[in-house]
């Protein structure tokens, strides 16, 4: 390759050398570098390395909940994205939430389901079962974790977005779920008119820091 220059106000200029270069010249080596072919080869690796947020386990009702009662769980996990640089090259990647399985701390678990699960009304969390729902055979303290697969694609240089052939795992910190059991009893009076009256919430100290 020979560079030539010439004014570029003029027309029908007359091209001179480029007085840096003498001779045929090329500005990439015989057997040019890859890029695209490279970036590809090691994206998922670079993908596994984003700073990618898990989101949260949430739980209905917290921190207690009752033995025999469905308890609902959901995740605060969402979609990001990043903007890095790979080889020089301006890469974007998308993280997308994918699939779900909860671990409700019990032995039991739920998944890899595609349910992100959701918030219901605190008037319906005793009643209603969601698809997230657990519902607890005994009481007890248990560590409720969920763990998110996120799938990717990037994109070079504006391109076009391609898939990332792979997924990322990410698990929450445990969440402890304390899980009672109810108690009936008759009373003659109500909390105002006796506050030390059994149920009322003078007398919760009674019951404990243990689940009963």
């Amino acid at each position: 390759m020979i560079w030539r220059q010439a004014p570029k106000s003029i027309a029908n200029p007359q091209w001179t050398d480029y007085p840096a270069i003498s001779g045929p010249t090329c500005l990439y080596d015989a057997q040019p570098e890859n890029v695209l072919a490279n970036i590809a080869a090691r994206i998922l690796n670079d993908f596994r390395q984003l700073p990618i947020n898990p989101g949260t386990l949430e739980a209905q009702p917290f921190p207690h909940t009752l033995k025999g009662g469905p308890t609902n769980f959901y995740t605060t996990a969402t979609e990001q994205a990043f903007n890095v640089t790979i080889l020089g090259q301006a890469v974007h990647l998308t993280a997308t939430p994918a699939s779900f399985t909860y671990n409700f701390g019990d032995t039991t678990s739920l998944g890899p389901t595609p349910a992100a699960g959701y918030a219901i009304p605190e008037a319906d969390r005793l009643l209603n079962k969601t698809r997230t729902s657990h519902i607890y055979t005994e009481t007890g303290n248990y560590p409720a974790t969920i763990t998110t697969s996120f799938t990717g694609t990037y994109s070079v240089n504006n391109g076009p977005p391609l898939p990332i052939n792979g997924t990322l795992e990410l698990t929450t910190p445990p969440k402890t779920i304390q899980v009672w059991k109810t108690e009936r009893a008759l009373v003659a009076d109500t909390c105002q008119e006796n506050p030390k009256s059994w149920g009322c919430p003078d007398t919760e100290p009674t019951l404990g820091t243990e689940p009963q």
